[in-house]
């Protein structure tokens, strides 16, 4: 009896120094590959409109984007996704539907007016709060997905939906400039 004791006090001390072994060669491995899963851009309180498409493109579903320009201007044309808070009741709708710690990418008329928007939020407590330099203009000029009534004519690729397809035009386009040089 004393031998079975014996031996398996013997086998759980070889799996204990197993388990660390491979824990130890875990946290190697780490360290020897740093940064081998792609991560998405991080926050900052300027961004490019490649910034918020890079976003966009990863899938994080943990950011807002809103639109501060009159109605009118949002409904003929609009980042797609994004929510509309005219400038005038812009605290007071933010405060009763978002909140404070989200990413917040705002864009207005002009830079001027997306500034200021940025300022009213932080002044009430918003601390992610992200000025969309060039607004949906910059967006519209990298092919970012838009949405609105004047779009109503306009033939959105399948990328525009579907990260897959995404990723067939991203390699066919590339595929592209490759056979142009």
């Amino acid at each position: 009896m004393a031998d079975i004791k014996e031996n398996f006090e013997n086998a759980n001390d070889k799996i204990e120094k197993a388990q660390d072994k491979l824990e130890q060669g875990i946290v190697q491995a780490k360290k020897d590959m740093p940064n081998v899963t792609p991560q998405p851009p991080g926050f900052h309180t300027q961004s490019t409109a490649h910034e918020l498409k890079s976003r966009l493109d990863w899938g994080e579903p943990a950011l807002t984007i809103l639109d501060v320009r009159d109605r009118e201007a949002f409904n003929a044309r609009h980042i797609m996704g994004a929510q509309s808070m005219e400038l005038s009741g812009l605290v007071d709708r933010a405060k009763s539907s978002l909140e404070s710690n989200r990413d917040i990418y705002v864009y207005g008329e002009n830079d001027a007016q997306t500034a200021e928007a940025a300022q009213m939020l932080r002044s009430a407590g918003f601390t992610r709060v992200s000025e969309l330099k060039g607004g949906l203009y910059a967006f519209e000029d990298i092919h970012g997905s838009i949405e609105g009534t004047s779009t109503a004519g306009e033939e959105l690729s399948a990328g525009a939906y579907n990260v897959f397809d995404r990723l067939k035009e991203y390699k066919e386009d590339t595929d592209k400039q490759k056979s142009m040089k």
